[in-house]
């Protein structure tokens, strides 16, 4: 799954070959959740709980599409679990996630 919010997040990069690789990868992606009212309305709920707004966005966007939001993020995951009853997804490490499916 992709996002708007990812896309938003990799056209900042000013490292234009790092950038390139980004969106390659992005670009795998079979669907893309489109930023819509409910989603920004629930960012800022998120973004109320202490995450910074775009890092809330991404956890928005996620939860709208999925069970499970994977990061290498380590602010996000932690805020993800200080707040676990006010965020409607499980985030992990995409490492972490992947021990524990096999």
């Amino acid at each position: 799954m992709g996002s708007e919010a990812i896309d938003y997040e990799i056209s900042g990069i000013p490292d234009a070959e790092r950038r390139r690789k980004l969106e390659r990868i992005a670009s795998i992606s079979i669907e893309k959740i489109l930023v819509d009212e409910a989603i920004a309305a629930r960012a800022l709920e998120i973004e109320n709980l202490g995450l910074g707004a775009v890092d809330a966005l991404h956890v928005s966007c996620a939860e709208r599409c999925a069970d499970v939001m994977l990061t290498t993020d380590d602010e996000i995951i932690r805020a993800a679990l200080r707040k676990n009853s006010s965020i409607n997804i499980k985030v992990m490490n995409p490492v972490r996630w992947l021990l524990d499916v096999l």
